[in-house]
């Protein structure tokens, strides 16, 4: 390493398939982690009976809503932050880092809101039957109410990643993850002398492994995070900096809440084909499944913005290039293995979540339907993020707007109305088609108009 590389982020010297490595692999263990805690989070929950199972899947989209936020907002920060630090605009960095925390408590504020006052009008909205919405209501408070911890934990990390310290966001995902798989058995069963809580039981060890984990990435960041200085002290909103991050997360937001709309269009779409819920109990394990395949692949994204925002900033194209390929070959990689798992052992995986034999037989062929999608799904989601990391959210909500309510939902509706449930999966792989195509096409709009333009420094090539 030369005295340039010394002074410089490592964002902006090391190879990128090591620093994609380096970056990423953090993220993705611990996003694996995550997913499988939720997973088994859902198995235990599926063990008290069908409609608490049932309703732990009516209230995803809004546990989905809730990462939206964070994570959207994460995304606004991760990008300006990296593109400031590429950019030796450290004062703009801090600036970035305190105005995220301030989002991230306001975030806070909106669901504690939406927990206290709303959390029975939306079980109740549904139809279901008494103890899904009972089941529901609780945990949807306990969740809402208590989910402080998941916000400052979200944008902690995100700073931690911002600035290559992906290993310590590791660490805290996978505490939180290690407490909640612990808490589970003891609080929704009840053991050592303690009273089985059921559904609450679920969410107080879920909000617990979140507050635990947050106070962990708060410390990390005070005391390794030697970039940012992240002191509170006699700090005033910024409403120039919030600006930049929103241009960024308010589109990266909306694509993931759109995941939140289509997750229950889908189970209303469900129940009104399906009264027995059986369908949402087949949709909700997939979707707590297919986490395993895609979180894996977002984590690689969390790792991939940083570096794409920082070299853009450092106007390096062929680090930009290169970023690109590696992701894409690895996200197919893991698409690829997923789909081979869904095919394969797809009455195995349902197994998992206690399923009945009217689950099972509609499980098994909804799965190995839905899975066909994963061959596009890996593309799309790189594409999306590489529009994020160069201020161009806006297509990535395009993409995904088309995707989940132009054309999965209305498929989904019309195939149920005329068909059936069992006609209602194809309309996976259908979306999923449509959303490759758009991602091209804006892909090459991009690419034409920010990275043809850069011209790389002569040092790049000699440092390489």
């Amino acid at each position: 390493m030369n005295h340039e590389q010394q002074s410089e982020n490592m964002m902006g010297y090391l190879p990128i398939p090591v620093l994609l490595m380096k970056v990423s692999l953090p993220m993705i263990l611990s996003m694996l982690v995550q997913a499988l805690y939720n997973v088994v989070d859902s198995i235990f929950v599926s063990r008290i009976n069908a409609d608490a199972f049932a309703a732990l899947n009516l209230m995803f989209p809004i546990q989905t809503l809730m990462i939206a936020a964070g994570a959207g907002t994460g995304v606004g920060i991760n990008a300006l932050l990296s593109k400031s630090l590429g950019e030796k605009k450290f004062k703009q960095a801090n600036e970035a880092a305190k105005n995220g925390i301030f989002l991230a408590i306001c975030s806070y504020l909106l669901f504690l809101l939406i927990g206290a006052f709303g959390s029975h009008l939306y079980f109740e909205g549904m139809h279901v039957n008494a103890e899904t919405v009972s089941n529901g209501t609780i945990y949807m408070r306990i969740v809402t109410m208590g989910s402080f911890g998941l916000f400052i934990q979200m944008v902690m990390e995100r700073l931690l990643q911002s600035t290559g310290l992906s290993i310590y966001s590791m660490i805290t995902q996978m505490l939180g993850a290690f407490i909640n798989l612990i808490l589970d058995p003891v609080l929704i069963f009840g053991v050592f002398g303690l009273p089985g809580m059921g559904a609450a039981g679920a969410a107080i060890a879920t909000i617990t492994g979140q507050i635990i984990a947050a106070i962990l990435a708060v410390y990390f960041n005070i005391h390794k995070n030697k970039e940012l200085a992240i002191g509170m002290k006699g700090f005033r909103p910024n409403k120039q900096i919030i600006g930049k991050i929103y241009s960024v997360g308010i589109p990266a937001i909306f694509m993931q809440a759109i995941g939140s709309i289509m997750n229950f269009g889908m189970n209303q779409i469900l129940l009104m084909v399906d009264a027995t819920q059986v369908g949402v109990n087949v949709f909700g394990a997939y979707f707590k499944l297919n986490s395993l395949i895609f979180m894996p692949v977002f984590g690689l994204n969390n790792g991939m913005i940083p570096i794409l925002a920082y070299n853009y900033g450092a106007r390096k194209r062929k680090r930009i290039i290169d970023t690109v390929k590696y992701s894409l070959l690895i996200a197919f990689c893991f698409m690829v293995i997923g789909m081979g798992m869904f095919l394969g052992i797809p009455g195995k995986l349902l197994s998992f979540f206690d399923a009945t034999e009217e689950m099972a037989a509609m499980g098994v062929p909804a799965f190995r339907i839905i899975c066909i999608s994963f061959l596009f799904a890996g593309f799309c989601i790189v594409l999306l993020s590489v529009f994020q990391a160069f201020g161009s959210g806006m297509l990535s909500l395009i993409v995904s707007v088309s995707r989940q309510l132009l054309v999965l939902l209305p498929v989904a509706y019309v195939f149920a109305v005329t068909m059936g449930i069992d006609a209602v999966w194809w309309s996976f792989p259908i979306a999923e088609i449509a959303s490759i195509s758009l991602s091209l096409i804006f892909y090459r709009h991009l690419y034409r108009t920010k990275i043809a333009p850069l011209e790389d420094e002569k040092h790049e090539t000699a440092s390489e």
